[in-house]
Parts: structure tokens; C-alpha cells; sequence
């Protein structure tokens, strides 16, 4: 199993405004990690800061026991980090046999489209004509490369169906990668019984309120303060 990531004592800044507030946390290799919380938690933020796309003010990002707080996204994709944002995931002019070209080079989708043959008469098409699902699963075959050592996936299952979510959730938990999911509620793939280990972060404005296993968190809501 490949190598894990982390935050220590991460500091991310919007002009004036902190979004990360000196946060640590760790996503172990042999397990799937879960950022949990509601839009403006700092969960995207902390996935954008692990993936190299949101600067840090203070503090590092640990791969594998290497600082490379300092190294770009470019390069940190270049490394086998996988990176799928919530938006802008495709590139909406090109059709989707193109942006799996730019994935495969080599011209085989066969693993693409085996994982989400939903996508196999849709070749054709300009990716940004997709529906919501149909782009996430576009955007999540890069997931799938065996060069991939690192998947960051925010809201991997947005617009997707329940059958090709928990199809999804299957898929991501099969890779033999480190794992980080920003998710605003638990999966019910990924709790307990789940056929791989999940860790969870939750944060709450910025900061982890709450870091162990599915089973340990309250069967309730998750908990959040009043605004």
C-alpha cells in the first residue's frame, strides 16, 4: 500500500478572511479518509491545500513522510496526486473520447469504461453537454490510472444516481491509493462494515472538531454550531 498525506498545523487565507485555522490532520494510506462538514466547514479548502491548489499561509503538507509544502499542483500531480474538484471537473469544449485521451494517452479507455459504461455511447459528446453525473464520472476515470497514488475527491457522487454512487464509493475503496473524500454527510458505503477501513475528519469553520472512526461519530446530524 502507498503512502499517505497530511496537514500540520495547515493555515490557508482568502485575503483577509482565514479559512483553515492551524489544522492537523492525517489520511493514512490503508484507509479512506472522509473531510466531513457543510459548505464553509473548510473541507474543500483543506483538499485544495493537500492538493496543492490552495497556498498555505503556515504550516505543511506531509506526503509520505516528505515536506513538499513547496511543491506545486503541477508537480504534485505529476506524482501520482489526483485531484477532482466539485466544479469545473472536465473540460466542457472538449468531448468526452478527448478527455479521456488526455488521461489515456495511449488510446485504451477500456478501464474508463469499464468502470462507467454509462459513458461508452456518450464518446461523442462535448463533455460540458454532460449531465451533473455524468460529468463526475468522467472527471473520476482519472481516479482509476495505476500511476495514481493519491485520489482527492470533493463530493465524488454529486448528480449521480444511488446505483452508480454506491458503484463509485465501491470503486474508490478498491484503489490501491491513498484516499480523501470531502463529503457533507458519511456515506453509508464507507461506515462501519465497510470492506475497507474509513477514517473521518470533521471540521466545523475551519478548524477539525472531531477526528477517529465512522462508528465513533453520533448516529445524529452531524453536529454543528449554531450561525
Amino acid at each position: 500500500m502507498r503512502g499517505g498525506i497530511e496537514l500540520r498545523a495547515a493555515r490557508v487565507r482568502y485575503g483577509p478572511l482565514e479559512a483553515l485555522h492551524g489544522v492537523t490532520l492525517a489520511a493514512p494510506a490503508a484507509a479512506v479518509t472522509v473531510l466531513l462538514g457543510r459548505n464553509g466547514a473548510g473541507r474543500t479548502t483543506a483538499l485544495r491545500a493537500l492538493a496543492g491548489t490552495a497556498a498555505l499561509s503556515s504550516g505543511a503538507v506531509v506526503r509520505d513522510g516528505r515536506d513538499i509544502t513547496r511543491r506545486p499542483a503541477h508537480e504534485r500531480a505529476a506524482e501520482g496526486v489526483c485531484f477532482v474538484p466539485d466544479r469545473r471537473a472536465v473540460f466542457s469544449s472538449l468531448t468526452v473520447a478527448e478527455n479521456l485521451a488526455l488521461s489515456y494517452p495511449a488510446g485504451d479507455f477500456t478501464r474508463a469504461l469499464d468502470a462507467y459504461p454509462e459513458l461508452r455511447p456518450l464518446l461523442r459528446r462535448r463533455a460540458g453537454t454532460l449531465s451533473g453525473g455524468e460529468q463526475r464520472m468522467l472527471a473520476l476515470t482519472r481516479a482509476l490510472l495505476p500511476t495514481v497514488e493519491v485520489v482527492l475527491a470533493d463530493e465524488p457522487t454529486q448528480g449521480m444516481s444511488p446505483a452508480v454512487a454506491a458503484r463509485t464509493y465501491a470503486l474508490l475503496t478498491e484503489l490501491d491509493a491513498c484516499v480523501v473524500l470531502a463529503e457533507q454527510r458519511l456515506p453509508p458505503a464507507l461506515r462501519e462494515g465497510a470492506s475497507r477501513t474509513a477514517v473521518v475528519h470533521e471540521l466545523r469553520r475551519g478548524a477539525v472538531v472531531f477526528s477517529g472512526e465512522p462508528g465513533e461519530l453520533s448516529s445524529a446530524p452531524p453536529r454543528y454550531a449554531p450561525e
